[in-house]
């Protein structure tokens, strides 16, 4: 059982649409022309392959973005059937995508050069993308992005979450976990430096401020580390931010814990305190030194929740991420802990 003492001081948008030629008009010396029944059915034809497409179900990420790709089709439906009750094929337009980055977008994928891949576990990759020059990504900490992948023809979407500091010059940082069946795991598997990648965003509806509240009980299962590392960092670079940070990870085996050596340093910050839960596990002796006294073996149910709150140095807001069971159950964890509902935010 670790101790829980104080820590000292230290879906794509649909598819473009294209602008069609205009008809043609009638010489001046003509009457008004008539369609026959071939020029009315060309012109259906090209109404139709006009008309946007409406996304499949493996295009939605799933995280609840705004706009979602199914939120952009029925934009694009909408302007697509005014324009064709107008007869006016110049009505509609869209933006390709954009082969070079200039500034994020929620509905327009950007191209990113990934210029290094870094396999942290047998599953789990830690990919950087490059900025020009000495840009920034413009994410407020704990943000999301859509990547866009493509297998085997059919277009898939998901949502990760960089990891990267928010003030990252250059470049931003991905920690992507693979799965053995994954469609999108087959993409990000194959990627190399050098290939391109595609991105839109940011998302997300949590915005830290610093000193906003007094502790904060950071929850992640997994790679929900992810929107948690950039949160941190956000506190620990900011000298007058004087929040409390308590961490818990849950993850398998001590094997696989993601970044051991930036949680390590984190944690030699007076306000900040980092926990371990490890399900696959059950011997202290396996363990180095500096991890057996934080360290719980098993997994985090209620009693645990309950300790950690109770340790909490001053009112703990809770930010909880992982599975979507994971997520579900820690939520009722929290309530019965006796957090508000609006003590917590599930990402």
């Amino acid at each position: 059982m670790f101790s829980l003492s104080n820590a000292g001081k230290g879906a794509g948008p649909g598819p473009t649409l294209g602008r069609a030629p205009s008809c043609p008009h009638p010489l001046p010396d003509q009457g008004p022309l008539t369609m026959d029944k071939g020029e009315e059915d060309d012109e259906e034809e090209a109404w139709l392959q006009l008309r946007p497409v409406e996304p499949l179900p493996s295009q939605c990420c799933g995280s609840g973005c705004s706009p979602c790709v199914f939120d952009l089709y029925q934009r694009d439906l909408a302007s697509w059937e005014a324009a064709r009750a107008s007869k006016d094929m110049s009505l509609l337009s869209g933006e390709e995508t954009q082969s070079c980055p200039s500034k994020l977008s929620p509905e327009t994928f950007l191209a990113f050069l990934i210029s290094a891949t870094d396999r942290l576990t047998k599953d789990t990759y830690l990919v950087r993308f490059a900025l020009p020059g000495n840009s920034q990504l413009g994410l407020r900490p704990g943000q999301h992005l859509i990547l866009r992948g493509i297998v085997d023809g059919l277009e898939i979407q998901r949502a990760y979450t960089p990891i990267s500091p928010a003030n990252a010059k250059g470049y931003f940082e991905v920690l992507i976990k693979c799965y053995q069946t994954g469609l999108m795991s087959q993409y990000v598997e194959s990627w190399k430096a050098g290939d391109t990648a595609f991105w839109r965003g940011p998302f997300g509806g949590f915005f830290y401020k610093p000193n906003q509240y007094g502790e904060l009980l950071m929850l992640a299962a997994g790679t929900g580390l992810a929107p948690m590392v950039p949160i941190l960092q956000s506190i620990t670079d900011n000298a007058e931010d004087e929040t409390f940070i308590t961490l818990v990870g849950c993850f398998k085996t001590f094997e696989g814990i993601y970044l051991k050596t930036f949680l390590g340093e984190q944690a030699r910050f007076w306000n900040v305190r980092t926990f371990f839960v490890l399900s696959q596990e059950n011997s202290l002796e396996q363990l180095p030194w500096s991890y057996r006294d934080k360290t719980h073996f098993g997994r985090l149910g209620q009693d645990l929740i309950e300790e950690l709150v109770g340790s909490c140095r001053r009112k703990p807001f809770a930010l909880v991420c992982g599975s979507a069971e994971f997520t579900k159950d820690v939520a009722g964890y929290l309530l019965s802990a006796g957090l508000a509902e609006d003590s917590y935010f599930l990402f």
